[in-house]
């Protein structure tokens, strides 16, 4: 594809390997949660060309992505990334989620010590 060429958004997000189908893609669009150029597009046939600018909400992440190149496939990830630069600030730690630290059930050692202090307690 030359630079002048258009692509439809909806197409293009799914080539970019931002939304699993089309149509997932086309949903978001319509359902009025894309920005083209910081203007709200309700219309999956809206057209992107490189360098515009797209900004929607992903999995409780806003996403900015600045269109780099169109692409002519949905190929693999490796050339998927080619296609945009990602301007999203950086993901912040919530310290409210708590992380799990690795540590699971007791073992059957760890049980039988716990038993045993109980038992002690008593």
């Amino acid at each position: 594809m030359t630079q002048n060429e258009k692509l439809r958004v909806d197409k293009w997000l799914w080539h970019a390997r931002f939304f699993k189908t089309r149509t997932l893609a086309a949903k978001v669009v319509t359902g009025g949660h894309l920005r083209v150029n910081s203007r709200k597009t309700e219309k999956s046939s809206t057209c992107v060309v490189a360098g515009d600018v797209l900004t929607f909400a992903q999995e409780k992440r806003i996403r900015v992505i600045k269109v780099i190149a169109l692409g002519t496939r949905r190929g693999p990830a490796s050339e998927a990334q080619l296609l945009y630069e990602d301007l999203s600030p950086p993901q912040e730690y919530d310290p409210s989620i708590p992380k799990f630290d690795g540590k699971g059930r007791p073992t059957k050692k760890d049980r039988r010590a716990i038993q045993h202090l109980r038992e002690s307690d008593t």
